[in-house]
């Protein structure tokens, strides 16, 4: 990267699609999370990248975290 590179204006996965899923806690339009937005202006082009990097993969998975989860125990009733 070069000096150039630096000066640009900063990359930014931001589709002003702004909601959040609760379930993954990533933003439903560009797949970053909370922490993430909050820090983008700090970070470094190639930090930046380096999340960009992985948020289709991000935004391909599951809906929500519980479908990851296993089921809970059924309850019998003891007759």
């Amino acid at each position: 990267m070069d000096l150039a590179d630096d000066l640009a204006i900063p990359s930014s996965p931001c589709r002003r699609l702004c909601r959040l899923d609760e379930g993954r806690g990533v933003c439903v339009g560009c797949g970053r999370t909370l922490a993430e937005i909050a820090a983008w202006a700090r970070l470094s082009e190639r930090e930046r990248r380096t999340i960009m990097a992985g948020l289709a993969a991000r935004l391909a998975g599951p809906s929500d975290r519980a479908a990851d989860a296993p089921p809970p125990p059924s309850r019998e009733h003891a007759a």
